[in-house]
């Protein structure tokens, strides 16, 4: 499903009530043709997802109804892995969507105590070897079951506790893999980023002289809202200035021109935001520059800053293979740029479901070296990435100033090979 049209006319979202439709089918696709494929990837029988309202786990909310937007009182969802597929079975107070309804509340009963009675009748009666729960210690999108649900399962399945495992590798893998439609989903919500960014960076918002970062970024995020999607994070919007080094901040070196400053002729602007839309989200950094009276184009420095961080991005692509994990792709990336002189951080991280999503971390912008933990998960196909980075280079019309130009793009990846959701910025937008 395409978010906004071809070429340049950008449409309206889908209505909501469409929406919801389109999440629900998605979310009967993966149940049927890619969940099976996962737990006997990671060697998990029966998964139990538990949380009550307002405390889901973070994989519960992937697996209700697009019309649920919490969890209702107690929802536990038992998906069983058999010769037949998998049997997503809800042990709840209320129907779940295309879950099988595997509990009737009986009101003698003690609150609660019926529920997980039937959990322990689910469990006896289908035999799992392994019963994975969400608890991790490197991933908090899979450490979603609480203290009090960890011991209230426990205590009901008694010996069959001995067969708790952590679905880590599970609900990573359920987290991170994208079906088809979900990727060209995710191109035009890229698209419709890019749009807008084209529209915040232009004469039409940003006016010398009168315009401020701050002001960018909050136009930014009302013109999302008024187009009928969300930000996930506030936009933000960065200056650069010849004469204003960079400061140090936590070891690196950042913008230093205040938010609220005027935006005048040979800025240079950053900006960093990111939508939300059938359940799925997106992280855009470009970059603007601001004309002189008489240019036509950024300085030649400025403009070799951004070829350098393309190629960072091209170096970064060519190492993301399935098989490696995220710090062998770091690793690849830097030890690539480090041959080819360039100086420069990898940060990209996958995103999906949600913005910092689960999935192989490759590299954070204050961790180099590499990511202990969620750096060790392999890379695999079928998932999506925001390929983030950027790049550190000394702009001769600036006087040798150092400028940090920083690019962030989505990108899929599936056998074919990595693509570009909407491609990429190799020019900068002027503003003139």
């Amino acid at each position: 499903m395409s978010l906004v049209a071809p070429g340049p006319t950008r449409t309206a979202p889908p209505p909501l009530r469409v929406q919801a439709d389109v999440r629900d089918r998605w979310l009967t696709q993966r149940l049927l043709d890619v969940l099976p494929g996962l737990m006997d990837r990671a060697g998990i029988d029966l998964w139990i997802v538990a949380g009550r309202e307002y405390n889901e786990d973070p994989v519960l909310a992937t697996l209700l109804p697009a019309s649920w937007l919490s969890a209702r009182r107690r929802t536990i969802l038992l998906l069983h892995r058999s010769d037949d597929g998998v049997t997503p079975a809800a042990v709840s107070r209320y129907p779940v969507g295309q879950f099988l309804p595997a509990w009737t509340v009986d009101p003698r009963e003690p609150a609660g105590r019926g529920q997980w009675a039937e959990v322990r009748r689910f469990v006896e009666q289908a035999d799992p070897r392994r019963i994975g729960i969400d608890v991790s210690e490197d991933f908090a999108l899979a450490d979603g079951l609480s203290h009090t649900e960890h011991r209230l399962l426990t205590e009901a399945l008694g010996p069959y506790a001995e067969r708790l495992v952590s679905a880590e590798r599970l609900a990573v893998s359920w987290l991170e893999t994208r079906l088809p439609e979900e990727i060209d989903a995710l191109r035009g919500m890229n698209r419709l980023v890019h749009q807008v960014i084209a529209e915040a960076f232009s004469p039409a918002v940003v006016r010398v002289g009168e315009t401020s970062p701050l002001d960018v970024a909050w136009w930014i995020r009302q013109r999302f809202h008024d187009l009928g999607v969300e930000p996930w994070f506030q936009p933000s919007v960065l200056l650069q200035r010849a004469g204003v080094p960079l400061a140090e901040d936590g070891g690196t070196l950042l913008p230093a021109v205040p938010g609220d400053a005027v935006v005048q002729p040979g800025d240079l602007l950053h900006c960093d935001v990111g939508l939300s839309c059938l359940g799925l989200r997106t992280d855009t950094q470009r970059n603007a520059y601001v004309l002189h009276a008489g240019e036509t184009d950024a300085p030649a420095g400025l403009r070799a800053a951004l070829q350098a961080a393309n190629r960072l991005q091209e170096l970064t692509t060519a190492a993301l293979v399935p098989g490696r994990t995220g710090n062998e792709v770091l690793a690849a990336a830097r030890a690539a740029a480090a041959d080819e002189g360039l100086d420069g951080d990898v940060y990209s991280h996958p995103i999906g479901y949600h913005g910092h999503g689960a999935g192989p971390a490759i590299g954070q912008w204050d961790q180099q070296q590499g990511v202990p933990g969620a750096g060790d998960y392999p890379v695999h196909p079928d998932t999506a990435y925001a390929l983030e980075l950027a790049v550190r280079r000394t702009v001769p019309e600036w006087g040798g100033q150092c400028v940090r130009l920083g690019l962030e793009e989505g990108i899929a990846l599936t056998d074919a090979g990595v693509e570009y959701l909407d491609g990429r910025q190799t020019d900068f937008l002027l503003i003139g």
